[in-house]
């Protein structure tokens, strides 16, 4: 099937199939992983590539580096390149970093390879928009929360697969594996998504130079990308400490906290009902419930005596709660933005995802700072600040 859309025709009510669907989140779940990997295998990585302990967190933060980077100018391009080509070329892209990765050997062509990781994985974020851009109005909203569903699944998972998977062989199959599934999945993508070629008038450099313009010109943009700011500050610092008061707190393993991870997966099923949710009008009490459970996900794990059962079935709940609140809102956003009009649409989600991926940064940084002065107390403090300050502002919508 092709189909050349432009900015000018509006797609027919069958332009994206159960089938295609399903296609288009599998493939953000597996292209998002690819952030993920390394993170539970800092320690081993460092050790095999001779990274001091002041260095090893390089490994995470120039593949966090290289996403940022992309989302900013790499995405953007979903506006101006027909998207099938871009999508699979992001991808092989990935997969050549990948295979990069499982071959170093010392920690600068590693940390290289690391940067171009996480320029691959913003294929994730040309594929939502594409995906909104095939689905009729009226179901938007659904559909882009079944796609967003396995960019959650992909997060989620990838963190307890690479541990296990290196507990079994090593870090180095981590990679081999990605990278061979990145190939496969680039040929099947290319034989089935239709094409669609935007109409636009703009250079590259122009299409970048109306970045900003954008942000002054879109109110619920700037509204849209704070509240998720909000919550996915709050969500990164939470997976950043949780692991820290599991190990010392609770005598956990790395295998236990993958667990915790698992939990958290069932956070997943909020993106295609708040999806719905927002299909029939209901995006505001969807938000204001979203961030009302990240904030009560913090206040949970507060009861019960520190390193007690209860305390660590709150833990388990607060996870949940948390990854609901976020998952649900990422998608509420998707949804408004997308509205706006599908000719700036990856511009658009290239700064929504700019912002909160920004947030997400400091939370990550801000949570090993608080821990390291306060402990869960002052770390879970500041996370419940966060979705309070977003409720407030949402208060004022």
């Amino acid at each position: 099937m092709t189909m050349n859309a432009t900015i000018e025709t509006a797609p027919g009510p069958d332009a994206v199939s159960q089938r295609l669907t399903f296609v288009l989140a599998a493939a953000c779940g597996m292209v998002a992983a690819n952030i993920y990997y390394a993170q539970p295998l800092i320690a081993p990585i460092s050790a095999a590539l001779g990274l001091s302990h002041a260095a090893s967190g390089l490994i995470v933060t120039m593949t966090q580096i290289g996403y940022g980077t992309g989302l900013l100018l790499i995405v953007p391009l979903g506006d101006l390149v027909e998207n099938r080509a871009l999508i699979c070329s992001v991808i092989m892209l990935g997969a050549a970093a990948l295979l990069a990765a499982a071959f170093a050997t010392h920690a600068l062509p590693f940390l290289l390879a690391a940067l171009f990781i996480g320029l691959g994985s913003v294929a994730v974020q040309i594929i939502i928009p594409y995906a909104a851009h095939l689905a009729p109005e009226a179901i938007r909203g659904r559909v882009v929360g079944n796609v967003s569903t396995g960019l959650m699944l992909g997060i989620m998972l990838a963190r307890p697969v690479s541990s296990f998977v290196t507990a079994l062989l090593s870090w180095h199959a981590v990679f081999f594996a990605s990278a061979a599934l990145m190939i496969v999945l680039a040929a099947v993508l290319w034989m089935t998504l239709p094409k669609r070629k935007p109409v636009t008038r703009m250079h590259y450099g122009q299409l970048l130079l109306s970045m900003p313009d954008l942000v002054r010109a879109t109110p619920l943009l700037r509204r849209r990308a704070l509240y998720q700011a909000s919550l996915f500050g709050a969500f990164t610092l939470f997976w950043t400490v949780a692991p820290l008061q599991l190990a010392g707190e609770f005598g956990f393993s790395q295998r236990g906290i993958a667990l915790l991870a698992l939990a958290g997966v069932a956070g997943v099923f909020a993106a295609p009902i708040a999806g719905r949710l927002a299909d029939r009008g209901h995006s505001r009490i969807a938000t204001l419930v979203a961030m009302l459970l990240t904030a009560a996900g913090f206040l949970v794990t507060s009861i019960g005596a520190s390193g007690s059962m209860l305390n660590l079935a709150c833990l388990v709940v607060a996870a949940i709660a948390i990854d609901i609140g976020v998952q649900g809102n990422v998608v509420l956003g998707f949804r408004a933005i997308f509205a706006l009009g599908h000719e700036h649409r990856s511009r658009l989600n290239g700064l929504y995802m700019a912002t909160f991926f920004a947030a997400g940064a400091v939370g990550s940084a801000v949570g090993a700072w608080a821990f390291a002065q306060g402990g869960w107390t002052l770390a879970s403090a500041i996370g419940l600040a966060l979705p309070v300050a977003g409720l407030l502002y949402a208060l004022t919508e």
